[in-house]
């Protein structure tokens, strides 16, 4: 039995895009990767509305915790993904990373105005993030179908 490889999803705060994209990747390809988030200055609390709008997507991250990227040096990280500029290069090189992933997401945490206009953007870089991790699932889900399909017959 093979352990699945773990990605680490890494934002400044760790308070919203990283678990944005921790609960949605976790969501589609939990069954073949082991997904976690963290931040270099993690802001200890996970943002309300960005629980509110995975809520409305089927996701809870509710029980999800701001963590340090610190916590993960010493776990076998296969690929670290930053989502956010200051992440990409704080980032240290994890034991046993393979890959490295910079897509850069705006801050909805920053979003101003009223409690409609701040879910509008909180919603629309959900979306976004939904649309890129999404499209990984599905590439690590092909790469395991080409390595099964031509690799070695039991």
């Amino acid at each position: 039995m093979t352990t699945k490889p773990s990605v680490l999803i890494l934002c400044t705060g760790n308070s919203c895009r990283s678990h944005l994209a921790e609960g949605i990747l976790r969501s589609v390809a939990g069954d073949i990767l082991e997904v976690h988030s963290a931040g270099s200055k993690p802001a200890g609390y996970v943002h309300p509305l960005g629980i509110q709008v995975m809520h409305e997507i089927g996701i809870d991250i509710s029980a999800h915790c701001s963590k340090h990227m610190n916590d993960f040096l010493q776990q076998d990280i296969e690929t670290v993904i930053t989502v956010c500029g200051n992440a990409d290069q704080a980032c240290p090189l994890f034991p046993g990373q393979l890959n490295r992933h910079h897509w850069g997401f705006d801050d909805p945490a920053h979003a101003t105005g009223s409690e409609a206009e701040k879910l509008a953007v909180f919603r629309r870089v959900r979306d976004e993030i939904r649309r890129v991790f999404t499209a990984y699932a599905e590439g690590r889900r092909d790469q395991l179908k080409a390595a099964k399909s031509g690799g070695q017959a039991s």
